[in-house]
């Protein structure tokens, strides 16, 4: 591709999008201290969180739980914050898009999972741990991260 191709394309891409999109994400724990992850297309089937945009005048934990029990069926207590990333045009993502990822560790009593079959075609229960050995976007990676080194997955803590 030449240069003055990638910056048509470029400016092409910002035309489509004219701000970042602001979203929210769910590192869910059940009571065993698993947690849920998602395969989804639009990662080129990388496992990921659940999440997504965030609607005009929900506040983030609304979001949270919404997107949760829209795509896994799932009904969260939201503990915390966790983790803020910037997602500039990921070659992970099949789309150019500039995302802002708000991920949150929540907490889910039940795990019978109900996929909405559109953003998500699998998940997995698994320990915090093993996650690693599973093909892992580089955003619910580092969210995994954080959530490893506050050491939740030997605490309990509650909710926002």
């Amino acid at each position: 591709m030449t240069s003055s191709n990638q910056q048509s394309s470029t400016t092409t891409t910002r035309a489509k999008q004219v701000f970042p999109e602001p979203t929210v994400g769910a590192l869910i724990v059940d009571q065993q201290g698993k947690i849920l992850l998602a395969r989804s297309h639009k990662w080129f089937d990388k496992y990921t969180l659940p999440g997504g945009h965030i609607e005009v005048g929900e506040s983030l934990v609304d979001a949270v739980k919404r997107e949760v029990k829209e795509e896994v069926g799932l009904d969260v207590e939201v503990v915390e914050m966790l983790l803020v990333q910037e997602a500039i045009f990921a070659p992970e993502f099949y789309k150019k898009k500039h995302f802002i990822f708000i991920d949150f560790y929540c907490k889910s009593k039940d795990q019978q999972v109900k996929l909405d079959q559109d953003e998500i075609q699998d998940y997995i229960w698994v320990y915090p741990g093993a996650a690693y050995n599973l093909k892992l976007d580089s955003f619910t990676r580092k969210t995994l991260d954080r959530y490893l080194k506050r050491g939740y997955s030997s605490s309990q803590s509650g909710g926002l």
